[in-house]
């Protein structure tokens, strides 16, 4: 399900039901099933009920696993991140780290000395590979700290960290 992506998003019954294109009945019959597995939780907001990933869940990991896998993520990662240079840390933001699907993917790479022209050649490999556009952002740390202070968007989900 695309809103599982990322643990922090919400959805609710009637924009899952125009996502999915499904019957309200039916979305809330799954949900109801996540949620007695404890995939889901949910909250009550005025009349409104959310649904969010439990991360707190034993196969929170595997799950989310398997969807990076799905939509090719883990392929860019694991290649850029090789040779690359300095990487500390990779961020998914925008459509995807809110769990829809896109055509773009938007990436935040966090380290020094990051080789920016091997980037861009991987990331045209990367994009054929899964049919999807790449925008990326290099920062060093202070310059990731200085632009999360005044990002206004989503949180964002980090994808990869350096051991």
């Amino acid at each position: 399900m695309k809103f599982f992506l990322n643990s922090r998003s919400e959805a609710y019954l009637r924009s899952l039901e125009q996502e999915f294109g499904e019957s309200a009945n039916a979305i809330r019959m799954e949900l109801n099933k996540f949620e007695h597995a404890g995939l889901l939780k949910s909250l009550v907001k005025g009349n409104k009920k959310y649904y969010q990933a439990n991360t707190k869940h034993p196969l929170f990991s595997d799950i989310h696993s398997i969807i990076m896998k799905y939509v090719g993520l883990d392929k860019i990662i694991e290649n850029v991140v090789e040779k690359l240079g300095d990487v500390k840390k990779v961020y998914l933001v925008g459509d995807f780290a809110r769990g829809k699907d896109a055509k773009v993917i938007d990436l935040i790479f966090v380290g020094e000395d990051i080789k920016k022209q091997y980037l861009l050649k991987l990331i045209d490999k990367a994009e054929s590979l899964i049919e999807r556009h790449i925008r990326y952002l290099v920062f060093s740390q202070e310059e990731f700290d200085d632009y999360m202070n005044t990002y206004t968007g989503d949180e964002p989900l980090l994808l990869w960290e350096q051991e």
